[in-house]
């Protein structure tokens, strides 16, 4: 980039930093011995729990038989009573209710969860999600100041924003619109004046789910609410189901990669349930396009068929159109709306390809990008709303922190896709100065900046991440759960495999290992994958090389000797290994 002064760092080369690193278990005989005799559970299972830190017996037990009843009450959010006594207020005045949420599908969710269960409740409730997903998070807020004074509504209720836009909701509460926050993006600066701000990442916060997405505190507000109501009368105790909103809640928490532990883990576990029976007839339409049945959902669905396809609204049209979809009871505009939700995923993946390859003749013309601990590039050719996409594919590439920046007129919108050695939203506090605007998560944060600021936001940064990252760091990790032979894939320790579901951030499926030897020669399965066949003591297995069709050479012969790393599955009536990877014995 022009500007650029920082002195090349000694990193990896692109396809040694491919290649991870097998991170084996540690693990206390004597622990794991314990866990078995007190939940009797298969030694594989105690091992991959002790070895993911899952120690105590409260942890354990929460881990594997954890129900709703066992979620965390919604008042231990500082000031639900203040949000929950100015919406009870409202509802009882006849007052306009404004839902403002973020055009991601976190907002998208957690819009349409509040606006269906206000409005379920009597109340009068509109909802709203900005389509400019170039502008500030900031100027987003004074988008939503003037719907709700353009429709006389006194209370505005933030969905997976607001925390960082203290000043323009100053201007709200001028103009007499009280305001609630309900968001999980840590705070830069400081804290919003309003009603209540239930953020789970507040310095202040006494809840002890740190982790929970935007949905999820928008879930937490509607279990205060619904407790209050029932408590004061207002409505019976049988009208309302929380368990309906659960599918919002999963398909939130996955698609904003929420860690898949503790309570995020039971309101998605029962969110499957809930989305594999939903009466969400947009979705199931939507689903049905891709070819899937809403009864197979898993988190893989979500994140794979559902996600990408309203991620695209926020990313290059109309954001409103996914809390339509979500929230549609009529078949014919359903499937109306999933045809153009799926019409604007195609597009999205044509404007995605063309900046893909751009990014990529960018890199083999000047490779001085890839000679840093991060990367960082800019165009003005480049769409604001695919750009997060580009940043995470290049920082799951080349695992180091990637920023993107596209430009329009004199400012320029950045993305950033880090990794866990390089937490990012300290670094951008340092830069500050630099910066119009920031906000986000360690690991996903976005920035604004003045195009003549960039060139020294680029040095800095680049500096820093040379500094606290050392060459191993920029070298993927495998952490393996166990080794496990053949003679202990069972159909019982599939069963009991189970009990570790869903998968997700934070929450992966088990890699396990063993040495094995190669009986036969792979064969192509489409253009990325490979059928493998593999024998241990007589027991013949088939696996599925994910992504290993370009490895094809390394197993050219037979027998060969092989470590592989796998998450075993059930196949129909068999037991087959997805192989995240191997090495040759020699």
């Amino acid at each position: 980039m022009d500007g650029q002064s920082v002195q090349p760092a000694s990193v990896p080369a692109p396809e040694q930093a491919k290649r991870p690193i097998w991170v084996y278990p540690e693990l206390s005989d004597v622990k794991k011995a314990e866990i078995i005799k007190e939940f009797h559970l298969n030694p594989v299972i105690a091992g991959l729990l002790l070895h993911r830190g899952i120690t105590t017996s409260e942890a354990i037990h929460y881990h594997l038989y954890a129900k709703l009843p066992d979620l965390l009450d919604p008042y231990l959010f500082t000031e639900m009573p203040q949000a929950v006594a100015r919406i009870t207020k409202a509802i009882r005045q006849g007052e306009n209710i404004l839902i403002y949420g973020d055009n991601d599908v976190d907002g998208m969710t957690g819009t349409a969860l509040l606006s269906e269960f206000l409005h379920f409740v009597g109340a009068n409730v509109h909802h709203y999600i900005s389509a400019r997903s170039a502008t500030l998070r900031q100027s987003m807020i004074l988008d939503a100041l003037e719907y709700a004074l353009r429709h006389n509504c006194t209370l505005l209720i933030t969905v997976d924003c607001g925390i960082t836009a203290a000043d323009h909701i100053e201007q709200a509460v001028k103009h007499a619109i009280d305001v609630i926050i309900t968001d999980h993006h840590e705070p830069t600066h400081k804290i919003p004046l309003c009603i209540a701000t239930l953020n789970p990442k507040l310095v202040t916060s006494e809840y002890p789910n740190r982790e929970l997405t935007g949905v999820g505190v928008a879930f937490k507000l509607a279990h205060a609410l619904t407790h209050h109501l029932i408590a004061e009368g207002i409505i019976p105790q049988k009208k309302v189901d929380l368990k309906r909103y659960l599918d919002l809640v999963a398909i939130g928490t996955v698609a904003d990669m929420g860690i898949l532990l503790g309570e995020n883990r039971v309101l998605v576990s029962y969110g499957i349930k809930q989305l594999r029976k939903t009466k969400r007839i947009g979705l199931a339409k939507l689903l049905s396009l891709c070819e899937t049945d809403v009864t197979d959902s898993t988190t893989s669905i979500i994140a794979s068929k559902i996600a990408p396809r309203l991620n695209s609204l926020g990313r290059i049209a109309e954001p409103e159109l996914g809390v339509k979809l979500l929230l549609v009871r009529n078949a014919l505009a359903a499937e109306k709306l999933a045809i153009e939700l799926n019409l604007y995923n195609i597009e999205r993946k044509r404007i995605e390809r063309a900046m893909t390859k751009d990014v990529e003749r960018i890199l083999a013309r000047e490779p001085q990008h890839l000679s840093h601990k991060a990367i960082i590039l800019c165009s003005r050719k480049w769409h604001p709303g695919i750009i997060a996409i580009l940043a995470m594919r290049l920082s799951k590439q080349y695992n180091r922190p990637t920023v993107i920046i596209t430009l329009d007129g004199q400012v320029g919108k950045g993305s950033i896709r880090s990794i866990p050695e390089f937490p990012v939203l300290g670094v951008l506090k340092e830069l500050s100065h630099l910066l119009l605007n920031f906000g986000g998560h360690d690991q996903a944060a976005g920035v604004s900046i003045r195009e003549q600021d960039i060139p020294l936001f680029t040095e800095l940064f680049l500096k820093k991440a040379d500094e606290i990252l050392d060459i191993q760091q920029l070298i993927p990790k495998l952490y393996l759960d166990a080794e496990v032979p053949f003679t202990d894939l069972t159909f019982d320790l599939m069963e009991s495999i189970r009990l570790l579901e869903p998968y997700g951030h934070g929450n992966p499926a088990p890699l396990f290992y063993t040495d094995v030897e190669q009986i036969q020669l792979p064969k192509p399965v489409g253009k990325q994958h490979l059928r493998l066949y593999f024998e241990q003591k007589g027991r013949m297995i088939e696996g599925i090389g994910v992504a290993m069709a370009d490895r094809l050479s390394e197993l050219s012969t037979i027998p060969l000797r092989l470590r592989i790393v796998f998450t075993p599955q059930v196949n129909g009536s068999s037991i087959q290994l997805l192989v995240r990877d191997f090495y040759i014995h020699r």
